[in-house]
């Protein structure tokens, strides 16, 4: 399944059963000796929502969060009458998220996803930067200066506004990025372009998993930072390569939601023993 190009291999833990979830993970996420994906994901059982999500990188760490994945999850529930909950109602390792889901010819099509609240301390993500420090903060990057915003969405997001993003080696700065010393537990990157208050264009480099299509917490962390620096507004358009997300962080409950698809492409067999 996939939500905006940002894609992942599911299992259905209410039938199936998974040993060495990281080993897996590395495994069925290889694109020329797997079924290649940007990670694992586990729909599981939960005590205290109606499904949960357990989310694993395509080098087999264990993430909090993924707002592409965590709608592919709804739509995979619901679809195969694992929960006809709408809400429905998510676990993950970030805490219990709540998805309103839109239906077309009795699936979804679409998910809005409470993000929850962003979280702001130097803690929250962790880094080592001081809290004053943690808006627009200049950081050199590969001999450039940029101005960084560090915002948890349930994992550590470090978003940088560009003025172009032709000038960003994707790969060579995010992964210099991505495990900078100020990052104890490293951290995902996003470089963003503001193109208008309310739509901005933003790539990806995912911890983990590298250069991705989509990243759901990182386009909910580029809203957050966008307000925080005044570059945008709290509701905004961002286009990422792989499509559009809606982002609106709501000044009643201090809640980032997002808007986006949700599309399955196969199903299949594995023959491993993991």
């Amino acid at each position: 399944m996939h939500g905006l190009g940002n894609d992942y291999v599911y299992v259905n833990c209410f039938e199936e059963r998974v040993g060495d979830a990281a080993a897996l993970a590395r495994a069925v996420s290889d694109r020329h000796r797997g079924i290649g994906g940007d990670g694992l994901i586990l729909i599981c059982p939960s005590q205290e929502a109606d499904v949960r999500m357990e989310m694993y990188n395509t080098d087999g760490s264990r993430g909090q969060m993924c707002g592409n994945g965590i709608r592919c999850v709804a739509k995979y529930a619901y679809d195969h009458g694992l929960s006809r909950a709408n809400p429905m109602r998510v676990e993950t390792d970030a805490g219990v998220l709540t998805l309103e889901l839109m239906l077309k010819d009795g699936k979804v099509s679409m998910v809005r996803v409470n993000m929850g609240r962003p979280r702001l301390r130097p803690a929250d993500l962790p880094t080592s930067l001081a809290a004053d420090e943690m808006v627009d903060h200049w950081m050199d990057v590969n001999g450039r200066r940029l101005p960084m915003t560090c915002v948890s969405m349930g994992n550590p997001h470090a978003v940088l506004f560009v003025r172009s993003l032709n000038d960003i080696d994707l790969v060579r700065d995010g992964r210099f990025l991505e495990c900078h010393a100020i990052f104890p537990e490293r951290c995902n990157i996003h470089f963003a372009r503001v193109n208008s208050p309310d739509d901005v264009t933003m790539l990806t480099w995912e911890r983990g998993s590298g250069a991705t299509q989509a990243c759901g917490t990182g386009a909910s962390a580029v809203c957050v930072a966008g307000s925080l620096t005044g570059r945008t507004a709290r509701r905004i358009t961002a286009h990422l390569p792989g499509g559009d997300l809606r982002l609106d962080w709501n000044e009643r409950d201090d809640c980032v939601y997002m808007t986006g698809p949700a599309e399955e492409v196969f199903t299949g067999e594995w023959p491993g023993d993991a």
